[in-house]
């Protein structure tokens, strides 16, 4: 009695099903699961950023270096009421545009050059100094006046003294001696917009022929008046109050 074989395609394939069934078991245990995404409620919120604020320009300070300023000096005279006016080399003076400064609060704050001039006898001194930006009236030196004085030399801190005037065309601040100064002495201030000037003298002919020399703020031309209400009347916003 002949046998037949038993056929091995059957044991191959159970080979293969457990093969694969291994694999399969071995990729399960070795995959992480992919967390889930927050949800939108979950997620931290972004800080907005603040606003963009503009930094603000900074106020002038004094300076304490004096820079050469040629034309400055030019505008000096030489010579007033037949007095010698010197004006001193920029090298030799040992002040600067600060230094005056605290004579003019915050319009000494924008002096960028200092030019000091002054005759022997009778005793005189000029103080000139350019400002830098706005042009400065004389009528905006009103609130300085006080510590003007007290700068060349006046003791009090009363600034009723001061008037304002006219000297040469332009309108001046002035005030008059006390008894911290010398018999005679004068006090003027006043601004030609791109200058300011202090002068103090014992000798109201120098003072005056200086002050006519220099650039000033002219004075406002009178407006008259119709005929029989009296004298020119000039417009009270030109003149600075005294």
């Amino acid at each position: 009695m002949t046998r037949r074989r038993s056929s091995p395609r059957p044991l191959r394939a159970a080979a293969v099903a457990l093969v694969a069934l291994f694999l399969a078991a071995c990729s399960t245990a070795d995959t992480t699961p992919t967390p889930a995404a927050p949800s939108a409620s979950q997620r931290p919120s972004a800080t907005p950023a603040p606003p963009l604020t503009a930094s603000p320009t900074p106020e002038p300070t004094p300076r304490y270096e004096n820079a050469r300023d040629e034309e400055l000096a030019g505008l000096i005279p030489t010579s007033a009421a037949g007095a010698t006016v010197v004006v001193a080399p920029f090298e030799d003076v040992g002040l600067t545009p600060g230094d005056v400064a605290i004579a003019f609060g915050d319009i000494g704050n924008r002096f960028s050059s200092l030019v000091l001039a002054y005759v022997s006898q009778p005793r005189t001194s000029l103080y000139a100094m350019r400002v830098d930006g706005d042009p400065v009236a004389t009528e905006d030196l009103e609130p300085h006046l006080a510590t003007a004085g007290r700068y060349v030399g006046i003791a009090g801190l009363d600034p009723d003294p001061w008037e304002a005037a006219v000297v040469g065309g332009n309108q001046v601040w002035t005030r008059p001696e006390d008894n911290a100064t010398a018999a005679g002495t004068l006090i003027y201030t006043w601004s030609s917009g791109e200058f300011v000037f202090l002068l103090i003298g014992v000798d109201d002919a120098v003072n005056r022929a200086i002050i006519e020399q220099l650039p000033g703020q002219p004075a406002p031309t009178p407006i008259p008046r119709p005929s029989g209400s009296g004298s020119p009347s000039v417009e009270p916003s030109a003149t600075p109050s005294g």
